[in-house]
């Protein structure tokens, strides 16, 4: 089992960071290797990524979301991968850290070599990096869900 937490201090406020990652199907713009997320319902969400090169399909659930606080998801089935997305805001610079922490159990022996060679925690945070291009250039949010889940309600 792999753990690693990444940060990057993006230049917007904490709603309009808070809002884009909630827009989960725009993944595959700014995450290498995330080919498609489909959102199934509020909580759940199917991905299609290429992961050490392999393609591989599953699903996760949001079991925490507080607006402009966090997001924590589970994956249902595949590969483990646990993890939280969580905002800060720095009002007073007008920016937002973004930090992620991950668990992830890579299967295989591709996926073993890739997470020995630290390849997923490099990938991660040059999906962090290019949030924050994708976010600055836009200014904006493309759109936002601003409900609640807490533990236990899924």
């Amino acid at each position: 089992m792999s753990t690693f937490e990444k940060t990057v201090t993006v230049d917007v406020p904490v709603s309009t960071a808070y809002n884009q990652w909630t827009q989960f199907e725009s993944f595959p713009q700014f995450m290498e290797g995330v080919e498609e997320v489909r959102q199934l319902d509020e909580t759940r969400l199917h991905w299609k990524a290429e992961i050490a090169g392999v393609t591989r399909e599953w699903d996760a659930e949001i079991v925490d979301q507080t607006p402009d606080e966090r997001i924590t998801w589970r994956a249902l089935d595949g590969t483990k991968n646990d993890g939280t997305v969580s905002f800060a805001s720095d009002a007073m610079a007008g920016a937002t850290r973004v930090t992620l922490r991950m668990e992830f159990e890579p299967e295989g022996i591709v996926e073993k070599a890739g997470d020995a060679l630290h390849l997923v925690e490099h990938r991660v945070q040059g999906d962090l990096d290019r949030f924050k291009e994708f976010i600055e250039q836009r200014g904006s949010e493309t759109g936002a869900w601003r409900g609640d889940v807490r533990p236990g309600d899924v």
